[in-house]
């Protein structure tokens, strides 16, 4: 099974989590999150998403969802798709950034495909959430 690895900011991580928890009835085995704090040494931040993305490793891979591109959780990602195995990661490593609760819930519902499949069905899933409700604003 795919590990999942939440890495956001303080506090949407674990936020992320407790809604699986809540959805679900129990948290899932090889699921984790990581807050990442403002100001916390950048440094700090990679060992501690280094660690939690070991500890989901099934050796199937991980897939690492983060909040924002450009921000820090998804920098430090980043820098564990492409060095991580260079810190005892052994699977390979997928990032998607733009985490949404619809992305979440495909990936947990779909945790049994291959890495690169539960990336796509994870990427559908967030952009298949996103709807306009309501009445049509005219614009003049």
């Amino acid at each position: 099974m795919t590990g999942i690895l939440i890495v956001a900011h303080t506090p949407l991580a674990s936020a992320m989590l407790s809604f699986i928890e809540h959805t679900f009835g129990d948290l899932p085995e090889r699921i984790s999150a990581v807050d990442i704090p403002p100001h916390e040494d950048i440094k700090d931040s990679f060992e501690r998403v280094l660690e939690a993305a070991i500890a989901v490793n099934t050796g199937k891979g991980v897939l690492i969802l983060t909040d924002v591109m450009g921000a820090t959780p998804a920098n430090v990602a980043s820098k564990i798709e492409s060095v991580g195995h260079s810190y005892g990661l052994t699977s390979q490593v997928i990032v998607l950034t733009g985490l949404n609760l619809p992305m979440l819930m495909r990936c947990i519902s779909h945790r049994g495909e291959e890495l690169e499949e539960l990336a796509h069905k994870a990427l559908a899933g967030g952009q298949h959430g996103i709807l306009r409700l309501g009445t049509k604003v005219n614009q003049e």
